[in-house]
């Protein structure tokens, strides 16, 4: 295992994307084909309707609290300004939505299509 640095990318199309805080070396992926793109969150924001919505929220399985909070918003931010869909470890069925802001925090809007 090596730590990633920036966006190594793994396979044209994949890249790595650093988010640490959940846990030491958590990784979130960026696909991308053409000028669809999808960030696979991982467990940056593992439960959405918690974490998105209340990003400065702290769970016990943020094993450093303030490097999570900073790579969710980060990765969320990202997200929001390149119009990308997003799916994560934990989100509701099925899985793949899009973010926007809501207020202080951020809304998932489940695809549905």
């Amino acid at each position: 295992m090596l730590p990633v640095e920036g966006e190594d990318e793994v396979v044209p199309g994949i890249r790595f994307v650093s988010a640490p805080g959940h846990t030491p070396g958590h990784t979130a992926f960026h696909i991308s084909s053409g000028n669809q793109q999808l960030m696979i969150s991982s467990d940056a924001a593992y439960v959405p309707a918690l974490c998105a919505a209340h990003p400065g929220w702290h769970g016990v399985f943020d094993q450093d609290a303030k490097v999570a909070e900073v790579s969710r918003r980060k990765l969320l931010d990202r997200v929001i300004a390149d119009k990308m869909m997003i799916c994560g470890s934990h989100f509701p069925w099925p899985g793949l939505g899009k973010v926007g802001r809501d207020g202080a925090g951020y809304a998932l809007t489940v695809h549905t299509a």
